[in-house]
């Protein structure tokens, strides 16, 4: 069975165009993942971290037949050969993938969370996200990206 799936893709280490355009290369060479859209790849000022080099950020979305577990697996993988060293919040990096959304599914395991826990709170994450996927539905908040990011621009409370 086939699953829709977003991904966020940040870099603000080394040449980031380049670490998103071998990340994007690596899921495309993956049998398991078919890449259906890609959004733009826009600046951002690194979150609470003012003084580290700007991200740029967009979102995939693919198809795939791995489960979320393995998905995950698979980009930490993709991270790695990406030169990525440090895994946690705030740290600069060459490459960092999240898995935003795996169909509608709520998944809440100690090693993944889906939807991302925080990416309703991020324009860098939600900006990209609507442009390729206005409709795409956060089954916790019961609203669609659009909508999401609007509040968020917008400075509301969802």
């Amino acid at each position: 069975m086939m699953h829709k799936v977003y991904l966020g893709l940040g870099s603000n280490l080394g040449d980031r165009q380049l670490n998103i355009d071998q990340t994007i290369k690596a899921l495309e060479a993956d049998e398991h993942i078919t890449i259906i859209s890609t959004s733009s790849f826009n600046e951002y000022q690194a979150e609470k971290r003012p003084k580290e080099p700007k991200f740029i950020n967009g979102v995939v979305k693919i198809l795939t037949n791995y489960k979320p577990i393995d998905l995950l697996a698979r980009v930490e993988e993709i991270e790695r050969e990406g030169g990525r060293q440090f895994k946690g919040a705030y740290h600069p990096r060459t490459i960092d993938i999240d898995i935003l959304f795996f169909d509608e599914d709520i998944v809440l395991e100690d090693a993944l969370t889906i939807p991302h826990p925080l990416m309703h709170e991020r324009v860098f994450v939600m900006e990209p996200l609507a442009e390729i996927a206005p409709e795409a539905y956060h089954p916790i908040l019961a609203k669609n990206a659009a909508t999401i990011f609007r509040a968020l621009k917008e400075g509301r409370e969802l």
